[in-house]
């Protein structure tokens, strides 16, 4: 049954964020669509319920018990950013926003984004344990309680690898594409920087027609008043 639960409240949760958006930015309709968002959290609300209810009448623990926390905190510490991103998109492509900026993929910037991203882990796996832990208390600690505190040493090493995938990127930064040197627009007319133009020899000295070397002699002005032009 909580297997089956935690199914039908991830689909709620989809479904609920799908139709909040749908109302906002195709009905116009803003304060529905932040009812139909607000709505989510008690998804978890009633998983917790249920879970607490079927321990209570006393249903052995087991993995799903343990699944259910992990959910229930996986969903505190990524569910308000998942959803904040979703809407981004949303506005962007029927609200006509402009596109949500993407996660840097490069430097120093990509480590801290993926600094970030491990504190939500590390929130989730708070909650997840803390869950687990109020079960294991409230079942009583003996040998039924095994598997809610295998989940806990299974959270632990979750948040430990999260942790190292983050290091790699602040200890290996990944770099860039490399820009190749950016070379001069060409001119009509003009040869490139270092090469003979037309007409002109390596060492700088015209190999055209004389006529394109030397100017051409001047005609003297001849006056009208005087046969043979000169005044």
């Amino acid at each position: 049954m909580i297997v089956g639960l935690i199914v039908a409240c991830e689909a709620g949760f989809w479904v609920l964020l799908a139709a909040g958006l749908a109302v906002r930015y195709l009905l116009k309709r803003r304060r529905l669509s932040v009812a139909l968002l607000l709505a989510e959290p008690l998804l978890e609300v009633v998983l917790f319920a249920v879970t607490a209810v079927d321990l209570k009448n006393g249903a052995e623990p087991g993995w799903e018990h343990g699944l259910a926390a992990l959910y229930i905190g996986f969903t505190v510490a990524y569910g308000h950013s998942t959803v904040r991103w979703l809407d981004g998109h949303a506005a962007h492509r029927l609200g006509g926003a402009p596109r949500p900026p993407k996660p840097p993929r490069y430097g120093l910037a990509r480590a801290r984004h993926e600094g970030r991203l491990w504190l939500r882990s590390l929130l989730a796996s708070a909650v997840a344990l803390a869950l687990l832990q109020a079960a294991i208390r409230y079942v009583g600690d003996g040998a039924g309680t095994d598997p809610l505190r295998a989940w806990q040493t299974t959270v632990l090493r979750i948040l430990v690898i999260h942790g190292l995938i983050a290091l790699t990127y602040l200890v290996f930064p990944k770099k860039g594409p490399k820009k190749g040197p950016k070379t001069p627009e060409a001119v009509p007319g003009e040869a490139p920087e270092g090469e003979p133009s037309e007409g002109e020899s390596p060492a700088g000295e015209g190999t055209g027609s004389l006529s394109a070397r030397r100017p051409a002699p001047t005609a003297r002005h001849r006056s009208p008043c005087s046969p043979s032009g000169r005044e």
